[in-house]
């Protein structure tokens, strides 16, 4: 299976798919909007732009002036490298099925990829309500579609996280490791997964579940610990570092990731065909390696040992042999190469917004 997957190939298996991205003006989603779309599928994008995006950001009083012009900066080259593409978008609400199902019907996909959620846990314990809804609603929604059209959509690739593993036992895990998730965020992320699941089973809904961890990338406003890092180093504010640094992660990179998830939808399935696929680096690095590279790019920031948050899961690395069996997948920006790269991004981007907007709103 995996021997079939090269770049050619890929492209000839997404021919004239048309891929539907539910909450796809997000990080992962434009991303994955403007990879889809190398290998020339259509792609439309679904969003209400609330939720990490351009609503949020004006509307958000705890995000100081200069942040939110920087923020703004990052979404307009979002939409602006989506419309060079020829990506469609269309402003609706998917907790609304009535919403979401007039603008999938005009487009009327062959996938589609559910991406509507909270992006932090801190964040999801704060609006559980509003997490379920983002994580549940929409991806009742997103199912409910597929029977109303079952011979239409082929494929529905659902999103969800390395926190439902919840602490890892072990210093890898793989998708075997039965799931023991901890707090709204992780349980939602489950509950979607055991949701698809029964769709599959019940209906024959041909799924992929995809698991990444720790992202980080060009564009991110979701205030991850990689772009928290490098914008405290910026504004002279401290990088906590929980428990000393010592927690590790798997760190990502956007481009690895959207290379996966792409791959998910390209390999040849049966009718009916569920898969589950860990979409990482497969290596796991402490944060404190993590801060180091601010440090390198950055040489005043100041690292400084915090408590550790609680309601953040123990994880490690997450084992991609799976992907690379079937998928042909291989991870090609370790964090050395791809955070560093970021970081000097996010330094070139913090000092054009400086020098627009000027220093008066820092």
């Amino acid at each position: 299976m995996s021997a079939i997957l090269t770049p050619k190939a890929i492209k000839t298996a997404l021919a004239g798919e048309r891929v539907a991205l539910v909450g796809g003006a997000g990080f992962i989603g434009h991303n994955l909007a403007l990879g889809l779309r190398e290998y020339g599928a259509k792609v439309l994008l679904i969003d209400n732009l609330m939720q990490n995006n351009l609503l949020a950001n004006i509307s958000d009083t705890e995000v100081d002036p200069f942040r939110r012009e920087l923020n703004f900066n990052f979404l307009r080259q979002r939409f602006e490298m989506l419309r060079d593409v020829g990506v469609e978008i269309a402003s609706a609400d998917a907790r609304s099925m009535i919403d979401l199902e007039n603008a999938l019907r005009k487009f009327s996909p062959t996938k589609i990829v559910h991406l509507a959620a909270i992006s932090s846990a801190v964040e999801a314990k704060k609006m559980p309500g509003h997490c379920f809804d983002l994580q549940l609603i929409t991806l009742r929604n997103v199912l409910e579609y597929t029977q109303l059209r079952p011979d239409e959509v082929n494929q529905v690739v659902f999103m969800s996280s390395s926190t439902v593993y919840g602490d890892f036992k072990t210093q890898t895990v793989d998708e075997n490791v039965r799931p023991q998730p901890y707090g709204i965020y992780a349980n939602t992320k489950f509950m979607g997964e055991r949701l698809v699941r029964t769709y599959n089973d019940q209906y024959g809904l041909n799924v992929s579940i995809i698991r990444p961890s720790a992202l980080y990338g060009e564009r991110c406003i979701s205030r991850r610990v990689s772009q928290a890092f490098i914008e405290n180093a910026l504004m002279g504010k401290p990088l906590m570092l929980e428990g000393g640094g010592d927690g590790r992660l798997d760190f990502t990179y956007i481009l690895d990731l959207v290379d996966g998830i792409i791959r998910s939808m390209a390999v040849e399935s049966v009718p009916g065909a569920s898969h589950t696929f860990n979409i990482t680096y497969g290596n796991a690095r402490t944060i404190l390696e993590l801060a180091n590279i601010v440090k390198d790019v950055v040489p005043s920031a100041e690292l400084r040992e915090v408590p550790r948050n609680k309601i953040k899961p123990i994880r490690g690395t997450l084992s991609t042999q799976r992907a690379e069996e079937q998928l042909n997948f291989k991870a090609q920006w370790p964090l050395e190469t791809g955070y560093r790269r970021y970081c000097e991004w996010y330094v070139e981007q913090w000092e054009r917004v400086q020098a627009k907007v000027g220093a008066n709103l820092m």
